[in-house]
């Protein structure tokens, strides 16, 4: 009973914030509806077609569907105060993300699968309708750049599978699963805890003008010729040292510039 009021919470928050996300795209009425049901039941929609289990959760709980659907029409209605509970909504996400992990883990297990199975049925119970969100809102996913919030999940898994082995009471199995994850993802969010990025840039090649990467170097000037002009150039160089005795600094300036600027013979 517990875990199911719990659920319910968790997939009334969810589908508020996936009804936000839509506000902020400014979608209409029905795209608002549709994202905060892909928010909230879609990631154990996504489960159950993976793992073959029939019929999905909001199929067999009709119930779940009107209240998403609600969910999403009132916050339409209240989203001037929504900035108020900004708090409670993180409360209430990292609610529905250990109830979530709870419901993944038990469902891979009633179906006979093992560790690996259970955890991967956790995370997408947990991330899946997050990440189906923020696609449909055309950015990127929150869950791979934000706070920790995946990687909350395991541990969750790790404890309720310890105790189950152990022979502990389901209750407090449960409970103790969903304390793990919910004091992780507190904590993550009150100190901003998260992963490591990785930081890719390709430097990108600048071009001149006129080049191409698919043409050949030009060829090289004559040895001859550069050889003639380095002659010259020293030639001018003593003639210019020969005359600079008795000279001003000023005359001398302008008689390197008038050098410089003199077209070669």
């Amino acid at each position: 009973m517990l875990l199911t009021v719990l659920f319910i919470i968790g997939i009334t928050a969810e589908a508020m914030t996936g009804a936000l996300a839509a506000g902020r795209q400014k979608m209409d009425l029905f795209g608002v509806t549709m994202v905060a049901c892909v928010t909230a039941l879609g990631g154990g929609s996504v489960r159950d077609m993976l793992l073959g289990h029939y019929p999905l959760v909001w199929v067999e709980n009709p119930h779940y569907l009107v209240i998403v659907a609600a969910a999403a029409i009132i916050t339409v209605f209240t989203s001037s105060l929504m900035k108020y509970f900004r708090v409670l909504f993180l409360v209430l996400d990292s609610v529905g993300l250990s109830v979530f992990t709870v419901f993944g883990v038990r469902v891979a297990l009633e179906m006979g699968h093992g560790l690996v199975v259970a955890l991967v049925a956790a995370l997408i119970t947990g991330i899946m309708g997050g990440i189906l969100r923020d696609i449909l809102c055309n950015r990127i996913p929150l869950v791979f750049h934000k706070e920790l919030y995946a990687s909350v999940v395991p541990p969750g898994v790790f404890v309720y599978l310890g105790l189950r082995e152990l022979g502990v009471h389901e209750d407090i199995t449960i409970i103790s699963s969903l304390l793990t994850v919910f004091i992780l993802r507190i904590l993550a969010i009150y100190f901003k805890l998260s992963l490591p990025v990785f930081d890719y840039q390709e430097k990108e090649y600048k071009r001149q003008e006129r080049t191409k990467l698919w043409h050949f170097p030009r060829a090289a000037k004559p040895i001859s010729y550069n050889f003639t002009n380095t002659l010259k150039n020293k030639a001018k160089k003593k003639k210019a040292e020969k005359e600079k005795k008795g000279k001003s600094l000023a005359e001398e300036i302008i008689e390197i510039e008038d050098a410089e600027n003199r077209p070669d013979e």
